[in-house]
């Protein structure tokens, strides 16, 4: 029997938001864990955003017959996820330019 996901942990899941890439990587242990802490803050909002965008698209799309607040929540749904994905690729784009700089 083969498991895809064996050797898997929590690590390698928070592993993109850890602080120890590029600039960061010379900080100390408490100030890791503040950066992470602000970063899983910002995308714990980034979620709560598109959700909140996804319960307004729903709810003016059919309760209400409202086209424009259907209109904002997928505005506020492509805003939150495009957060989330900024967010969790900090760590490759920080690694990128400090390596370029470097």
């Amino acid at each position: 029997m083969f498991l895809a996901a064996s050797k898997g942990g929590i690590n390698t899941i928070i592993g993109g938001i850890a602080p120890n890439w590029g600039p960061f990587g010379d900080l100390g242990s408490e100030a890791k864990v503040m950066v992470e802490v602000v970063m899983a803050t910002a995308i714990l909002l980034c979620l709560a955003i598109a959700i909140w965008g996804a319960a307004k698209q729903r709810i003016g799309a059919t309760a209400l017959r409202d086209t424009f607040s259907a209109e904002q929540g997928k505005g506020l749904i492509i805003a939150g996820l495009t957060g989330v994905f900024i967010i969790g690729s900090l760590g490759t784009l920080f690694t990128i330019v400090y390596g370029m700089a470097v």
